[in-house]
């Protein structure tokens, strides 16, 4: 059971107060030690740079030109580890390298991890990428910075933004403070909080002034969580298994016989 200190923790990102400024990124590398690479701009879906999340940047501001009527405009977009309630990559992992914690956060321990790229399979989100580049790869994603939650800050994301796009506290506040925004602005939101049901719900609530699969977001997940769905097929996996093999072993036994009687009938 957790003490109100220990309350699960959730951020809002609100894409309606995204600037594209990008300060969350550079937060983000700060915090995390990542190096900075060289990144090509590219005239594909967003116009973002760098293109895609990766083993160096573990968020990402996506921009997308939206055209409403005769007028374009840029909604920005963002992307990182969603830090599900129930999440799929750690029911994958099969050497515990993952694990949700009391507050929020799905941590990664780089020592267990054997690089088998389970999670990039089991996460709806696409969020776990590969460090392509290193000898000894492992996965690299968003920490929720952890460390700094365990210490009773904000991550550092949250600390930087200068028009208040993220916000960071007790999931259910925050909750709450995503309704009232949805509810006190309608014509500014779409009537949908990303991530508070999506695979069981998330720490991670998205804000939008359009709908989320024009800005990139995958969409039509189920509710149910995604550990959930894989542990009913797990559960009837032996017993497929075992018919399987005694349909083969039956096929085996048809044609061992009836090679038999074949052999039998030639040599009489």
């Amino acid at each position: 059971m957790t003490t109100p200190a220990q309350k699960p923790k959730a951020m809002i990102q609100d894409n309606t107060r995204c600037i594209g400024c990008r300060a969350c990124m550079v937060a983000c590398k700060s915090w995390n030690n990542r190096p900075a690479v060289h990144t090509d701009f590219f005239a594909g879906p967003g116009y973002q740079n760098p293109r895609d999340l990766d083993a160096n940047n573990y968020t990402l501001i996506t921009f997308n030109e939206i055209v409403t009527g005769a007028k374009p405009d840029w909604v920005f977009g963002r992307q990182l580890c969603m830090h599900c309630d129930h999440p799929a990559c750690a029911s994958a992992c099969p050497t515990t390298a993952l694990s949700k914690t009391a507050l929020g956060p799905v941590v990664f321990n780089q020592n267990r991890c054997i690089g088998c790229r389970a999670c990039m399979q089991a996460c709806p989100f696409l969020i776990p990428k590969y460090d392509y580049e290193n000898l000894a790869p492992l996965i690299h994603k968003c920490t929720f910075c952890a460390d700094r939650v365990e210490a009773g800050l904000k991550p550092a994301c949250a600390t930087v933004c200068p028009t208040a796009a993220i916000s960071f506290g007790d999931r259910d506040d925050m909750v709450a403070e995503a309704k009232r925004r949805i509810a006190t602005a309608p014509g500014t939101y779409i009537p949908e909080i990303y991530g508070l049901d999506e695979v069981g719900g998330t720490s991670v609530l998205h804000l939008s002034s359009v709908p989320f699969d024009q800005i990139g977001y995958i969409t039509g997940l189920p509710k149910t969580p995604m550990p959930d769905l894989t542990h009913r097929w797990l559960r009837v996996t032996p017993h497929f298994f075992a018919l399987l093999y005694a349909v083969f072993a039956g096929l085996t036994w048809i044609t061992h016989r009836r090679s038999k009687k074949q052999h039998e009938g030639k040599t009489a």
